[in-house]
């Protein structure tokens, strides 16, 4: 089994790491904040207090931070997984960030003999959970191979999509459509309690027709509920669209449909709704169309 390590346990990175502890795997673990260290060394992971005290330990080193230079400083910063890096190393990253950072970060591990995975996944925190998760992954694929067992453990499907930054061309690709729907539950559902009818019904109505999507399956009944608590947090949400209009105007593609989405999503953060769901961007059509979704 190979031992392996895990930096950034957050909502969807302690459910990840646990399914790996699970499956067997010696793990190895980091985080900021100590609590959910210690609860996972309470299940038979090993505590480590730095990026480089994991990576000195480990076979393959994964990360899963909030953004672009979170994860550059763990890998590159001090006491980063580069200060211990010993060829053969693998690093794979689990966080959506920029493609072209990958792609950089992927370059100066290779001066170390370390090889790199950007594996980004989908799935949210339920899949996360479940061990359900699409993984998408860029890379070499004897990285892959050998990473499969770990990734197995984690997720549903594993998709090789090519070489570095693949994997986050992929989720960013991923994120415009999941921000897109997220979009149009909440207008279909404004729309049909302003024009007089209850959505739950309509929902019912349209899940077995073309519109028939995860979010129209999962997301409904928690908002009907009054349930806005985030298995996504609209704040990651909202920086994923960053990283793809970025990334749009970095290759001249026009986005309009995104560019959109990324509004109102960034109102979510000035609106103070950031830590909720990325469902819950129904609140800033709610204060546009002067309508509450109700509640039961």
């Amino acid at each position: 089994m190979l031992t392996v390590g895990y930096i950034g346990l957050g909502l969807m990175g302690k459910s990840i790491a646990r399914n790996i502890l699970k499956a067997g795997f010696p793990l190895v673990v980091h985080n900021r904040s100590r609590a959910a260290v210690d609860e996972l060394v309470a299940e038979g992971a090993r505590p480590a207090f730095s990026p480089a005290e994991v990576a000195s330990q480990v076979e393959v080193v994964f990360t899963n931070l909030p953004d672009t230079p979170d994860v550059e400083q763990v890998v590159l910063g001090a006491q980063g997984i580069i200060e211990a890096a010993n060829p053969g190393l693998i690093w794979v990253d689990n966080s959506t960030i920029r493609p072209a950072a990958a792609r950089t970060l992927s370059l100066r591990l290779a001066e170390r003999g370390v090889l790199s995975l950007d594996a980004p996944v989908s799935g949210g925190d339920i899949g996360a959970r479940d061990g359900t998760l699409a993984i998408m992954v860029g890379g070499p694929a004897e990285a892959l191979e050998k990473v499969m067992p770990v990734f197995q453990a984690m997720g549903r499907t594993v998709t090789h999509v090519g070489e570095a930054g693949a994997g986050q061309v992929a989720k960013a690709a991923n994120q415009i459509m999941v921000a897109a729907q997220m979009v149009a539950m909440a207008e279909l559902l404004i729309f049909s309690q302003k024009a007089g009818v209850d959505p739950v019904r309509v929902v019912e109505a349209i899940r077995g027709g073309a519109a028939q999507c995860w979010t129209l399956d999962v997301k409904p009944p928690r908002l009907f509920a009054g349930n806005r608590a985030p298995g996504f947090k609209a704040s990651m949400q909202a920086k994923d669209l960053n990283i793809i209009l970025e990334t749009a105007r970095q290759y001249g593609i026009p986005l309009p449909s995104a560019a959109l989405d990324a509004q109102l999503f960034n109102a979510m953060l000035q609106n103070g709704m950031g830590d909720l769901d990325n469902s819950a961007v129904i609140g800033i059509l709610e204060k546009l169309a002067g309508e509450k979704l109700n509640t039961k």
